[in-house]
């Protein structure tokens, strides 16, 4: 009797190992696929806000949720001060609206022109303050901390891959999380191009290419010319 429990144990813990294995393996690229996602997103914010990996990794270990990571560098960036500056504000607990206004900002800088006409959740509040003012007014604009995000968001996206504004509106008001919508653009245009670059910037590297081979032309025939 005890010899046959031993083999059935043997068995069962032989059964268990691979399914045990499988789902491991399973949760792992889970993980992995996450990992990647946010390491483009910050790759992004580099690129975009031209700010080195080691600023981004010290405003994160301060306790900046992901997606409030644009705002920290686009108001560093409007204020012409360090994001240190912006996040320290931050962190005594003054909304986004409050510092924009500190460094004597406008709320017009967070508008994101759009060719809707009708603009649904998230976006629809802040840009019927918009709408209800005539631009000069808009100084006037109180936004509260969610739209500062949305709206700084939508810009960086839709600017750094040069992608429709109203396309990006869509995907937050399908509930997506703007670090899932970065890897959903990435991933596009990756399809679109055949290629595997990180950045979004596909077009403007190739324009840069062409006139930096017919810059080199030019400056052969001149050579040539003179001998």
């Amino acid at each position: 009797m005890r010899i046959f429990l031993m083999v059935l144990l043997a068995l069962m813990i032989g059964w268990a190992a691979p399914q045990f294995s499988a789902a491991q393996v399973q949760w792992n690229l889970g993980v992995s696929a996450g990992s990647e996602g946010l390491r483009g997103f910050h790759f992004s914010i580099g690129e975009y806000y031209r700010v080195p990996e080691r600023d981004i990794g010290i405003v994160r270990q301060r306790g900046i949720p992901e997606e409030e990571l644009p705002v920290v560098f686009y108001l560093a960036a409007k204020a012409q001060v360090a994001s240190g500056a912006i996040l320290d504000l931050r962190l005594k607990g003054l909304s986004w609206m409050d510092i924009t206004l500190r460094y004597g900002l406008s709320p017009e800088i967070y508008y994101v022109p759009v060719k809707a006409a009708n603009v649904g959740p998230p976006y629809g509040k802040a840009y019927g303050y918009y709408k209800k003012h005539p631009r000069h007014e808009w100084k006037k604009v109180v936004l509260p901390d969610d739209d500062v995000v949305n709206l700084v968001n939508l810009r960086f996206a839709s600017d750094y891959y040069g992608y429709a504004p109203e396309r990006v509106m869509q995907m937050r008001g399908e509930g997506q999380k703007f670090v899932a919508i970065h890897d959903h653009i990435k991933k596009e245009k990756r399809g679109k191009n055949g290629k595997g670059e990180d950045s979004g910037r596909d077009d403007d590297d190739k324009k840069k290419g062409k006139d930096k081979d017919e810059r080199g032309k030019e400056k052969g025939k001149g050579k040539k010319g003179k001998d």
